[in-house]
């Protein structure tokens, strides 16, 4: 006699199949019956406070496991509320997983709650988007989502699930079937190509390596550090690719980029667009008459924004390899050296602002101690949410290791903070997690410290709070005038406080003398800690850290 399951404990059933171990979700009966087959499954289901949030910790999951990531969501309301997820998971290429509940078929098009039609939502948005029709087409309709999420270029897949498809019976041995269903295959690049890039290398007078997310998403950090120390070219992280050399590393360049792409003579690009981050590959960031190579795994992506002189197409590692194996000195040691004198003298002006004794205190401060107590704490991941807040973090943190820097991606989806830090603690208990956001996104999914409050995920929380939207409303005022610079003002709201009051700790900062003592409590405290910093909001614009890019 078959052994018949519900289609809902076939998701489960594939999701355990897959190797997923952690979904996230916002309870709505419509998808009910899948959360009875992932405790059956033993399936971890967090519950955030919002389907966005639910949506944003599953693209974190995703990012952190180098795997997929699952978000569960009820029918309407649900599925549009985590539709912003899904979009900065598109963005920035991440195999995310949505699936989303629905009335029953048989009464779709009646009026039934929360009756919508939702898969033409995520058509733009999503690899690929679909309803499953019965309970039998459940499991190959996961291992399709699962195979054409993770192939290639990753991206969001939508499923949408009808209350009778999870509620009703098919044979269990349909899942066992699903087997052997994607591939892990690398994809090296064509000799031909490999050569010419390696020629074209060999002759630079000023080389530059620009890498991106995929040297994560391809393990290929080892490859990237072999490269470098092979060649001596400078190297500059984007991405998720933040923390992927050593921060110690010879190569490895920060604070000279611009001086850099702005003089070299051949750039390697590795897996990272040329989008607005990098000047769209053009003048003036890069300079008049440079020569690139392009490296990614869509050939698509491949001269979009300007000319390639030679396009590689193939994963991070395997082309890292590949160009390693033939590659000798590129550049002279004097570009090297230039640039690194260009990168002391961006660290010296930067340092009279990070020992500001300025009150409001300046962001630089901030950064500064930030630094100082992450690295004493050991091993942190960081969680960057906001604009002129992380725009200047991130010129000061260092970044201890590959995977340790997460942030939404080219996007700039604000909001990600409290997910993305509660699915990096769920990944790695064992290392801290520190969020640094501005009080602007706190305000989207703040809600989720008690998530994490909830689930006991200690947490340090560094709120820059200038009562502002500062890096629109700084170039708004400068564009418009102070009296059409509507919108970008906040209220001094303490922070700490709503932390408190949703069951975790903290503490206001309003002078830099304090910021280490209150960092340290906050490493220290066990609980989700909320260091709220009353910043300067002219401070980002006057230092020349801030932008708003379009």
């Amino acid at each position: 006699m078959s052994d018949l399951l519900t289609g809902g404990q076939l998701v489960a059933r594939m999701l355990k199949r897959e190797g997923v171990t952690t979904a996230f979700t916002l309870s709505g009966l419509h998808v009910a019956p899948i959360y009875a087959g992932c405790v059956e499954e033993g399936i971890r289901l967090v519950d955030a406070r919002h389907e966005q949030a639910a949506a944003h910790a599953a693209d974190a999951w995703a990012r952190l496991t180098r795997g997929v990531g699952v978000a569960i969501v009820t029918a309407g309301p649900g599925v549009t509320d985590a539709l912003t997820g899904v979009a900065n998971a598109s963005s920035a290429n991440v195999p995310l997983v949505l699936l989303g509940g629905a009335a029953p078929t048989f009464n779709q098009g009646r009026g039934a709650l929360q009756e919508m039609a939702q898969v033409p939502l995520f058509a733009s948005i999503t690899k690929w988007a679909d309803r499953v029709p019965s309970p039998e087409l459940v499991p190959s309709f996961l291992a399709r989502a699962f195979r054409v999420a993770r192939a290639g270029r990753p991206g969001p897949v939508f499923l949408e699930l009808p209350w009778d498809v999870l509620s009703n019976g098919a044979d269990a041995a349909l899942c066992d079937a699903q087997t052997r269903y994607r591939t892990e295959a690398r994809s090296p690049g064509d000799p031909a190509m490999i050569e010419a890039a390696l020629a074209l290398l060999a002759r630079a007078e000023r080389p530059v390596v620009l890498a991106g997310s995929s040297i994560w998403w391809d393990g290929a950090w080892d490859a990237l550090q072999a490269l470098a120390d092979a060649t001596g070219a400078p190297v500059y992280l984007n991405g998720m690719a933040r923390g992927c050399l050593p921060a110690g590393h010879p190569g490895f360049l920060q604070l000279s980029r611009k001086e850099a792409l702005g003089r070299a003579d051949v750039v390697l690009v590795i897996g990272t667009p040329l989008d607005f981050r990098v000047g769209y590959g053009t003048e003036p960031t890069f300079a008049a008459g440079a020569r690139v190579v392009q490296v990614d795994v869509d050939g698509a992506e491949i001269g979009r924004n300007r000319p390639i002189d030679v396009g590689v197409v193939g994963d991070s590692a395997s082309v890292l390899g590949q160009l390693l194996a033939g590659a000798g000195g590129w550049g002279s040691p004097a570009w090297l050296d230039t640039l690194r004198a260009a990168e002391a003298r961006r660290r010296e002006a930067q340092r009279a602002f990070e020992t500001s004794e300025q009150r409001p205190i300046h962001h630089f401060r901030m950064a500064a101690a930030l630094d100082e107590v992450a690295r004493r704490a050991g091993d942190v991941t960081f969680v960057g949410d906001g604009g002129n807040v992380v725009a200047v973090a991130a010129k000061v943190l260092t970044v201890g290791g590959p995977g340790r820097w997460l942030d939404p991606g080219p996007l700039g989806c604000l909001g990600v903070g409290a997910p993305f830090a509660i699915a990096a603690k769920l990944h790695a208990p064992e290392r801290h997690v520190c969020v640094v956001q501005g009080d602007g996104s706190f305000g989207l999914n703040g809600m989720d410290y008690e998530t994490a409050v909830r689930f006991k995920l200690p947490m340090v929380v560094v709120v820059g709070n200038d009562a502002a939207w500062g890096q629109i409303r700084v170039p708004q005022r400068a564009m418009f005038g102070d009296d059409k610079a509507p919108a970008t003002a906040l209220a001094p709201t303490r922070y700490d406080k709503v932390v408190q009051a949703l069951g975790g700790d903290g503490e206001h900062v309003d002078h830099p003398a304090d910021l280490v003592p209150a960092l340290e409590r906050a490493f220290a405290s066990g609980t989700v800690y909320c260091v709220d910093v009353a910043l300067d909001p002219e401070a980002a614009a006057a230092s020349g850290a801030a932008g708003y890019a379009v």
